[in-house]
């Protein structure tokens, strides 16, 4: 248990995972359940209690006295298109963004790029590293073809030098990779401590609403995926993205979870390469083009993601298990859908799993959140344990109820057209889905899970031929 430091009678403590405080060291977080992740949190200052009037009464408008104005808000666009549109059009400015993603997937090398692109625009960019030095950030830069870029380049991880190189220098963007390495000689506590993050970000962020300037912020990651320290971080800026894929898949997602100027939930998919990260601007092409020939367990999902269609495979394994507990292994969809969506194939169309291992794998390293895609994981599920081979020009999509209904979902008319466009003719999906006219696709409607089973088992269309099965 931390000793209090002499002189101090009122210390308070916090979760380095949620941020909660209390008044007492203890070895479980109350707010969150885990252990050993309270320490101690010390103010930004410790001197005498003061009143907390201030000397002058702050100043208001009415609010029938605001003027609304028909000016679009002012945006800078840096030409990589799939940032501009993880940003909400471009970059705003006096905005802070915040960057979170595991080590060596991209972060620092995507917005080495984005700076010399807004450098190209005419914005004073800034780029502070803590943790390289400047000469390091020029190799990589060379090793980008980006050392002829007009950027100011610094390495420094104390916060006042910080915050004087950047009102000497007032440019318009500023980035600081990363703020786990900023510290603060008002706060005493070690650098990436959940008081000398929060101390950092919100110095940073008022830095940002009153000079203008544009603040990017990287953020380390937890094991679970979140970004290390108190969440209140993420309450302070504007705009929160995570940086999404796996070590051995070349392609990145770029996924907006909160953006004050933009649409949430949008993503942006990058392909890395030697010369740094390259935009993919049709993903779905991109996603599907190593399918091969389609095998049992292969299904295509139409999705949407942000404001984006968006077409990817859901792959789908069933095999005996040696186990008395067989196993459920999901990548890049929520585990406790999978579970989900067995027991209504269970209960409601007597497809028993009991004793089999179940595998499901979105194809690409993307993850899914939405739950339109429960009728491709169910078709892709019961053509695994029935060695269905689903025609390679069907699309699906649909929600499943607990009821073993399909529900519909949002945004059909982007769903079919992005089908359409990439050469699928056969879409299977929920109730009223043929209200979409003008489309040169065919609709089969399904009103509930049962009779969608029962119409994929008694269809069984083997499209491989002997050629094939030799080419093989």
């Amino acid at each position: 248990m931390p000793l209090a430091h002499e002189g101090m009678a009122n210390l308070n403590y916090s979760c380095s995972i949620c941020g909660n405080t209390t008044s007492k060291w203890s070895g479980k977080c109350e707010a969150c359940g885990e252990w050993n992740c309270i320490s101690e949190d010390i103010g930004l200052s410790q001197g005498p209690t003061k009143s907390s009037l201030g000397k002058s009464r702050g100043s208001y408008i009415p609010l029938d006295d605001l003027k609304s104005t028909d000016k679009p808000l002012e945006r800078t666009k840096c030409n990589l298109e799939e940032l501009d549109r993880v940003l909400g059009g471009g970059l705003v400015p006096a905005s802070a963004i915040l960057v979170g993603g595991d080590p060596g997937i991209g972060k620092s090398t995507l917005l080495l790029q984005a700076a010399a692109k807004f450098a190209t625009k005419g914005l004073k960019t800034l780029y502070l590293s803590g943790e390289e030095a400047t000469s390091q950030v020029k190799l990589r830069a060379k090793r980008l073809n980006l050392d002829e870029a007009q950027i100011l380049l610094g390495s420094d991880t104390n916060l006042r030098n910080i915050l004087t190189t950047l009102e000497k220098e007032r440019p318009k963007l500023a980035i600081v990779d990363s703020i786990q390495t900023i510290w603060s000689d008002k706060v005493d506590s070690a650098p990436g401590t959940v008081s000398q993050v929060r101390a950092a970000a919100h110095e940073l962020t008022t830095f940002a609403k009153r000079s203008g300037t544009s603040i990017v912020l990287v953020g380390h990651v937890t094991k679970e995926g979140q970004i290390a320290g108190p969440r209140v971080v993420e309450h302070m800026v504007d705009t929160v993205l995570y940086f999404e894929g796996e070590r051995g898949n070349q392609f990145r997602i770029l996924r907006s979870v909160k953006n004050r100027f933009g649409a949430a939930d949008e993503i942006g998919v990058f392909e890395m390469t030697g010369l740094g990260l390259q935009q993919v601007t049709n993903p779905s092409a991109l996603f599907l083009s190593s399918r091969g020939i389609p095998s049992a367990g292969s299904c295509v999902f139409a999705g949407i993601e942000g404001t984006r269609p968006l077409l990817v495979e859901i792959q789908a394994l069933v095999s005996p298990s040696p186990h008395s507990q067989p196993r459920r292994s999901v990548i890049g969809w929520d585990s406790s859908r999978l579970a989900m969506i067995l027991a209504v194939l269970e209960a409601r169309c007597e497809v028993q799993f009991s004793g089999l291992d179940v595998y499901l794998n979105v194809a690409g390293g993307l993850k899914i959140t939405e739950t339109a895609a429960d009728l491709a994981v169910a078709a892709s599920l019961i053509s695994a344990k029935e060695n269905i081979i689903v025609p390679e020009d069907f699309v699906f999509f649909g929600e499943i109820s607990l009821s073993g209904a399909i529900r519909s979902v949002a945004k059909i008319e982007n769903r079919l057209k992005e089908a359409e466009k990439l050469g699928f003719k056969k879409v299977e999906s929920p109730k009223n889905t043929n209200l979409v006219k003008g489309l040169n696709i065919e609709v089969f409607e399904n009103l509930d899970l049962l009779s969608f089973v029962n119409k994929l088992s008694d269809g069984k269309k083997k499209i491989r031929t002997e050629d094939q099965n030799l080419n093989v």
